[in-house]
């Protein structure tokens, strides 16, 4: 009894051992960071130190690290790893870290402000207002810039920074738009969850037209134009400013789903200002990570003689975050208006070793479906001549290598800092990208297209980006079809007509038809197609009928009877899905469920009796009296279900897109059981 207890206690342990193991490993699989962060306070100034828990590796990928961006609750922020900031004055700030893990395959952990608060007894500590230049906000954007803090995964958080400047010698107001959520994706990338300001700008809920009151003087547009003429006031509207103004500002709108608006004032001469947003991604983000999104922001300044900006934001959708990426501007396309248009790739990389890269090589696949004859290198980081043809060259330039389904973009001679290099701390400074355009070929086909990179830096292994993928829209195609149908066998109805035993039953059907198809555009191999149509069936039965009657004894009458019945139907066929496979561009399979609705019918029937004396076992003379012939009509209009069956058949033609013919063989379940089905079609 002793035994069975210690094994039935040892069989519990295990079973309850294996449960919590079962368990722990359930709750391991999905890693969820958390960030925190520690403050050395003194006097104004701090110093940010993150607390982060530990990175878990993706198998095959880079070193993972940490990226953070810091908000200090002031208007600054930083994308230091540990910053050391100033505030101008004490009191109370909220902190916010948002830490960004790359290469690793857990989730990035939420950001929260936290509260620190300064007394300023060390006032010697107390330094001027961070230098606008540590943003290169003036040298490299004019004064307008949209930064984030990662690329945006779906349900996720992301940090936006739009920062504005005033270029001018004077003071500025003015307006601030910002556009989200672009059109050209089904759903709504983005939901704002938060706005943070510290300048006083306040949001125009109930936003009117920009005001156009923009004039200049006499002598400016003179000036400009070299028109005097016409020039009789003092002062004269400049409608070129404000017809483009209204036509970027009505752009901006057809583009994207959402804007906000926000009144700011007085920017100082080259004074950087900063607004802040938290977006969530959406559940039903497109999870293509091939996409790229936009945001815009422009800024409109009141002063009349002052020019708009505008600042678009590219982002590239991702399931991971790692900085060595490829993307397209452009991922379904409409394949009727694709032969000239120009597809944009961007390849992104980062330098994340410790020293600097002086040769860089990015070998992308270019599908087949592109012509590389005309590829053109729109932009690149850094910013470096194109290499000479055959020349050896001993300054920075990127050069351009075609191989027979590659391509390879070369950056030679240049110096791109190491992202955990000593004394680096700006870290976009490690970053670089080439963008691209290529055209379509004269003949592709309606297929998906897979581009990837292998980023080599110097002599290092390759690092291999995610596939940039390029889909065409089902499109819609319809097809006018006309054709004749062919019935073996009559319609039930015609027995009902029939003639007694002996009979002779000949039967003949037809009927021509017109109707449409509504198939995906010039689809490459499988498809569905629907089908309507409509068709005048006739069928026709004639039978034959012929005895011998005796009657009492005396001479038998030979009976000889006929009787022919005719059957006109207004049919409509429907095919709601029928597979299609095209083996070529010429041949094309089908097979699908073919649906006859009768929405009118009509039928007649001719009975004609003739009777002859019987004699000498053969008929002799009629007996007109006795001749007799009848016709019986009948119509229904009512619509019901008249037949249903399977179908296959077979075109030839331009399979694709154009004109064919074909031949289908249907069997039905009901009525008319075989049936051939002829026809031409022409899809547009």
């Amino acid at each position: 009894m002793y035994s069975i207890f210690k094994k039935g206690l040892f069989l519990i342990c295990i079973l309850f051992s294996l449960s919590t193991l079962a368990q722990t490993t359930k709750k391991d699989s999905t890693l969820v960071h958390k960030a925190d962060f520690k403050e050395h306070i003194k006097g104004n100034t701090v110093t940010f130190e993150p607390v982060l828990t530990p990175l878990r590796q993706i198998a095959g990928a880079p070193k993972a690290f940490w990226e953070n961006y810091w908000e200090f609750g002031d208007g600054n922020y930083s994308f230091e790893e540990k910053p050391t900031h100033t505030y101008k004055e004490p009191g109370t700030y909220e902190v916010r870290l948002a830490a960004t893990n790359n290469y690793d395959d857990g989730e990035a952990p939420g950001t929260r402000p936290k509260s620190i608060s300064l007394n300023g007894s060390d006032s010697a500590s107390v330094q001027p207002e961070i230098n606008n230049e540590d943003h290169h906000l003036f040298s490299l954007y004019n004064g307008l810039r949209i930064r984030n803090n990662r690329d945006p995964k779906p349900n996720e958080e992301m940090q936006l920074i739009v920062s504005y400047g005033n270029t001018e010698e004077i003071p500025k107001n003015g307006k601030l738009y910002l556009f989200y959520n672009d059109k050209k994706f089904k759903d709504k990338n983005f939901e704002l969850m938060d706005f943070r300001s510290y300048n006083n700008e306040t949001e125009i809920t109930d936003e009117q037209d920009v005001t156009f009151n923009r004039k200049i003087t006499k002598e400016q547009f003179i000036q400009s134009t070299g028109i005097t003429s016409i020039i009789s006031k003092n002062q004269i509207v400049n409608d070129s400013i404000k017809q483009n103004l209204l036509e970027i500002l009505q752009d901006s709108k057809n583009k994207y789903y959402d804007y906000k608006v926000w009144k700011i004032d007085d920017v100082q001469p080259k004074q950087e200002k900063n607004l802040f947003f938290t977006l969530k991604t959406t559940p039903k983000m497109l999870k293509d990570t091939s996409a790229i999104l936009t945001i815009r922001s422009i800024y409109v300044p009141d002063r009349e003689d002052a020019k708009y900006k505008i600042s678009e934001k590219e982002m590239e959708i991702v399931t991971s975050h790692d900085p060595n990426k490829m993307a397209v501007n452009d991922a379904w396309l409409n394949y009727r208006l694709v032969r000239f248009k120009k597809m944009k790739f961007k390849i992104r990389f980062q330098n994340n070793g410790e020293g600097p890269a002086t040769n860089i090589k990015l070998n992308t696949i270019l599908p087949k479906m592109f012509d590389r004859k005309t590829l053109e290198v729109l932009d690149m980081y850094p910013k470096v001549a194109i290499c000479p043809d055959n020349k050896k060259v001993r300054y920075s330039c990127l050069d351009t290598v075609f191989f027979k389904d590659s391509i390879s973009f070369q950056f030679k001679n240049i110096y791109l800092p190491g992202s955990n290099q000593k004394n680096v701390h700006e870290k976009d400074s490690t970053k670089g990208f080439v963008k691209y355009a290529v055209k379509f070929g004269k003949d592709f086909h309606k297929v998906k297209s897979v581009s990837q990179t292998a980023i080599i830096f110097d002599k290092n292994p390759p690092i291999i980006t995610n596939r940039s993928v390029v889909h065409f829209k089902p499109g819609l195609s319809i097809g006018a079809k006309v054709g004749y149908n062919y019935y073996f066998t009559p319609d039930n109805a015609v027995k009902f007509y029939e003639s007694l035993a002996n009979s002779t039953i000949n039967t003949s059907g037809n009927g021509y038809f017109i109707g449409a198809t509504f198939s995906p555009y010039k689809a490459y191999k499988w498809y569905v197609q629907a089908e309507i149509m409509g068709t005048k069936q006739q069928i026709e039965s004639t039978s034959y009928n012929e005895e011998v009657r005796d009657i009492n004894g005396a001479v038998p009458y030979f009976y000889k009877t006929s009787q022919s019945v005719t059957i006109d139907k207004t049919v409509v066929d429907l095919v709601p899905a029928s597979i299609r496979y095209n083996i070529n561009s010429i041949i094309g399979l089908g097979f699908g469920v073919n649906i006859s609705t009768k929405i009118q019918q009509s039928n007649t029937s001719d009975y004609e009796q003739h009777v002859f004396l019987y004699i000498n076992n053969q008929p002799e003379e009629e007996i007109q009296q006795l001749y007799r012939k009848d016709r019986f009509s009948s119509k229904n209009n009512n619509i019901f279900l008249d037949n249903y069956g399977l179908f296959f058949d077979v075109t030839a033609g331009a399979s694709r897109i154009g004109p064919s013919v074909g031949i289908r063989y249907l069997q039905n379940f009901k009525e008319a059981k075989k049936q051939l089905h002829f026809y031409a079609i022409w899809k547009f």
